[in-house]
Parts: structure tokens; C-alpha cells; sequence
């Protein structure tokens, strides 16, 4: 194959990660963690019954759906390029580089927004063990989920088998913990809402019209992102081709079961106020697990909440770190980017500038709104983001594998139909709900997105080979390529 479609080689060894250190276990366990079930239910759970009401099951439904024609995307997408950068090396490509290097940006931004709106609930969750009024005091928040989010820094720069090693135990305990509450507050003895199949009915979201389905589905959008990190993980992972696949599949299917089991329970346990109540944004599991087991005992649930989002910090660091170092070391941003630890093989440049800019833009929030803004507004500035790199992926696969599609039923259903479905479903949230976004919602979602317009231009006019325009055989050359690896 002609090099301008192919992506830069890892280079010397101290441009290389530790590579093959990762089964197919600890692949699952990132997907899981990645997800992060328990923090995505107690961060966003009071936005989505805000958009959908009771048809939180529904939006996570129908939306999961399309969320797995994504997963498979990035399955068949890892059988051939086993890339740190992920949707950046893959749109690349199949679409057109623009497109490539936005797909990775797009992954920086919303990690680095993430990065902020994260360590709200960690701070809240943390103080809530203690005090419940110390637990909405933003200030305290801020001390508190920055210190959290130094210790998560820490524990990535160890090095990837510290991490997935961290991670097992954490997302194990939170998962157990997620089962116990789920079996209480479904067996619970006084619901205040008797369960309804019609809260998984496309009907329920008829009360706010298409505008509520298309909100409610961009919040399930984030519910669901973090999962990926298994791709960014590929030069790290044992027969990665097959390994991280899988990995992201499993693991997205356990948090799917568990959002459905949680949004359930939460429908049944806690009363509208409660679910509505802005006070309540980013600790909603606190008051399910009273609700279920007063006392000390309910408060466990906070424990699943701060590994929740310990592991979610991590997968989050991990996944942008890998894609900036990936950057770095193909030089679209700067050469020291692509730098990593000699005895670490983690990218330590990268870690440290996210860490930065992280810590920056987290004590500069709590001057702009209420933790309820922030939060709901990094929770939709995000799904914008996730809509894109997820869509062009799953456009990626379709175009990359249209040889095989009509070899077997099985490839055309899962390297054809349902990323396509995918990717159509991606992009028509996205369009739909820009016009009822927010300034500054908008503002940071496309704003951010914009500023990678800038290193493109600057690293084009260079002349970088990442932007040099594929040839009819380079093309000709990686269909064949993706057809031999199948």
C-alpha cells in the first residue's frame, strides 16, 4: 500500500506504547468503565427525565439501538488498523483527512469538557458522605474534584497495566453495588409509580413532541459514550484486530442492561419532584439509595458513584491522551505530544497538558452558572461531539468493507445496515437539535470544533503527509488491504 493512505509508523521506541499487555477481560472491564454506569446515571438521569420524562427507557432503547451499530463500526474498523487514534486514522482513511483529523479532535474536545463536568459529581459525591448541605457548596465541589482528579492523573501516568488493574477491582465493586440497589429499589415495597411497558414505548415522548425525543436521545448519547476507549487502547491490547472488538461490545451490552434496569428503578422509587428538583442534579443515586435503604447503608450507592467516576476520569484521560499522543507523533499538533515515558510507555507530554488545560477550565466553571448549568449544558455540548466522530466512523466502515457487505447476511447487517443505520441517526440528532440548544451550549459544542480548523490549516500549508489527498490506487490499495484482514 502507497503511504498517503496509510498513518505514520509509531517510530523509534520512544514514540512507542507498551503494546500487547491487554486481554480480552481487561478489554471489557475499559468498555464498562468507559461507560461508567453509576456516574452516568447519577449525572444525568435528572436530565433526561427533565427532556423525556418517563420515557428515559425508551430514549435508552431506541437509542442504544443505533449506539450499537457504532460498536460494531469500531469492531470491524480494528480488524485492520489497530490504531491509538481510533476514528482519526480510520475516517481518514475512508473519508477524506479533514474529516479524519476533526473525528480526533472532536474526541479531545469533549474529553477535556468531560473533564470539568466530571469532577462535579466526584466532589459532590465525596462531601455528600459527610455533609449533605457541604455537598452542594461549589466551592468545596471545586477544591474537592480537583484534588480527586490530581489522584486519577496520577494513577494513568503509572502506566496501562496500573490502570486496568485499578479498574478491575473498581468496576467490579461498582457493578455489584449497581445490581444490590437495582434489586432493592425494583423489590422495593413502597413505589410511588407502579411499573408501565409503555415507558419503553416510542409514545411516550409524543407529551414534548420530536423536539423531546431528539433531546432525550442526545442525553442516552452520553450515556452511553466512554465505551471507545477500547479502541484507543489497540496498540496496547493482545490481538487487538479481534481483542478490543470484542472488549467494547461486551462491554457496552452489561452498561445497556444496567441503564435500563436504573432508569426503571428510578422511575419507580422517586417521586417527579425529586427527579426534577435542579438540587439533585448530580446526586440523584444519594437519594435513590435512601430511598431504598435509609440510613448508612443507602449511602453505598455513593460509593459506586465515586468509582464510577474515578474509573470514567481514567478511561477519559486514557482515551484523550492516546489521541493526542497519536497527533503528536504524526506530527498534527506538536512532535512532543507524540512523546512517551521511558519506562512507562504512557504519553506523559499529553497526559500533562490535559491535565493542565483540565484543571483550568474546571476552576474557571464555577464562575459561569450553577453546578445544574454546567453539568446539563457539558452534558449536550458533548453529545454534539459524540454524534460526529461516531458517525463518520460509522459511515467509515460502510465505505472501507463495501466489498464484503454482500458476501453473507452477517456482513450485511453488521458491517453494512445497522453502522449505516448508525451514522444516519447520528447525524440527524445532531441536526435536529441544534436549534434548540442553548448560546452557549452551541457556543462550546461548535465553537470548540472550530478551533481545530486552525491546526488543520497550519499543518496542511506544511505540507504534513497525514493531509495529502488519497490517489484512485491508494484507495484501491486499503479496500484490498481491509479484505485480506477480514
Amino acid at each position: 500500500m502507497t503511504d498517503a493512505l496509510k498513518s505514520p509508523e509509531s517510530g523509534p521506541s520512544e514514540n512507542t506504547l507498551r503494546s500487547g499487555v491487554l486481554g480480552l477481560f481487561d478489554s471489557v472491564i475499559m468498555g464498562i468503565a468507559g461507560s461508567a454506569p453509576a456516574y452516568s446515571i447519577a449525572a444525568t438521569t435528572t436530565a433526561l427525565f427533565g427532556a423525556v420524562l418517563f420515557g428515559g427507557p425508551a430514549a435508552l432503547l431506541y437509542c442504544g439501538f443505533f449506539m450499537f451499530g457504532i460498536v460494531f463500526a469500531f469492531k470491524y474498523l480494528s480488524k485492520d488498523d489497530s490504531h491509538a487514534g481510533a476514528a482519526y486514522s480510520w475516517v481518514r482513511r475512508a473519508l477524506h483527512p479533514v474529516l479524519g483529523y476533526l473525528s480526533g479532535w472532536a474526541l479531545v474536545v469533549s474529553a477535556l469538557i468531560f473533564m470539568v463536568i466530571a469532577t462535579f459529581p466526584a466532589g459532590s459525591s465525596l462531601l455528600s458522605l459527610f455533609s449533605t448541605s457541604a455537598a452542594s457548596n461549589k466551592t468545596l465541589i471545586t477544591i474537592f474534584g480537583s484534588v480527586f482528579f490530581l489522584l486519577m492523573v496520577g494513577a494513568v501516568a503509572a502506566g496501562v497495566t496500573v490502570t486496568v488493574t485499578v479498574q478491575i477491582v473498581m468496576s467490579c465493586v461498582e457493578v455489584f453495588l449497581l445490581v444490590l440497589f437495582a434489586a432493592l429499589a425494583i423489590f422495593h415495597a413502597h413505589h410511588v409509580k407502579s411499573f408501565s411497558w409503555h415507558w419503553f414505548s416510542p409514545s411516550v415522548f409524543h407529551a414534548h413532541g420530536s423536539s423531546g425525543f431528539v433531546a432525550g436521545a442526545l442525553l442516552a448519547a452520553f450515556y452511553y459514550w466512554g465505551w471507545d476507549v477500547t479502541a484507543n487502547l489497540n496498540e496496547e491490547t493482545k490481538d487487538a484486530g479481534k481483542t478490543s472488538g470484542q472488549g467494547g461490545l461486551l462491554g457496552t451490552i452489561c452498561v445497556f442492561l444496567l441503564f435500563e434496569v436504573f432508569t426503571v428503578a428510578t422511575n419507580l422509587v422517586l417521586t417527579q419532584k425529586e427527579l426534577t428538583n435542579p438540587k439533585n442534579a448530580v446526586d440523584i443515586l444519594a437519594i435513590l439509595g435512601q430511598a431504598v435503604w435509609h440510613g448508612t447503608g443507602g449511602k453505598l450507592i455513593v460509593l459506586a458513584v465515586l468509582l464510577s467516576t474515578i474509573a470514567t476520569l481514567e478511561t477519559t484521560l486514557i482515551q484523550v491522551t492516546r489521541t493526542l499522543f497519536t497527533m503528536g507523533r504524526d506530527n498534527t499538533l506538536p512532535k512532543v505530544l507524540g512523546k512517551v515515558h521511558a519506562v512507562r510507555k504512557t504519553p506523559l507530554v499529553a497526559t500533562g497538558l490535559v491535565t493542565v488545560i483540565s484543571l483550568l477550565l474546571f476552576v474557571g466553571s464555577q464562575y459561569i452558572g450553577s453546578v445544574s448549568n454546567i453539568v446539563t449544558d457539558g452534558y449536550n455540548a458533548i453529545g454534539l461531539q459524540i454524534c460526529i466522530y461516531y458517525g463518520l466512523a460509522g459511515l467509515a466502515v460502510v465505505i472501507l468493507y463495501r466489498r464484503q457487505l454482500f458476501n453473507s447476511v452477517g456482513n450485511f447487517i453488521f458491517m453494512g445496515l445497522w453502522p449505516l443505520l448508525g451514522a444516519i441517526f447520528m447525524g440527524y440528532i445532531f441536526c435536529k437539535v441544534i436549534p434548540g440548544l442553548n448560546n452557549t451550549t452551541l457556543f462550546v459544542g461548535l465553537g470548540a470544533m472550530a478551533l481545530g480548523l486552525i491546526p488543520i490549516a497550519y499543518y496542511w500549508a506544511k505540507g504534513n503527509p497525514y493531509f495529502t489527498p488519497a490517489t484512485k490506487e491508494d484507495r484501491h490499495a486499503v479496500l484490498y488491504e481491509f479484505e485480506r484482514n477480514l
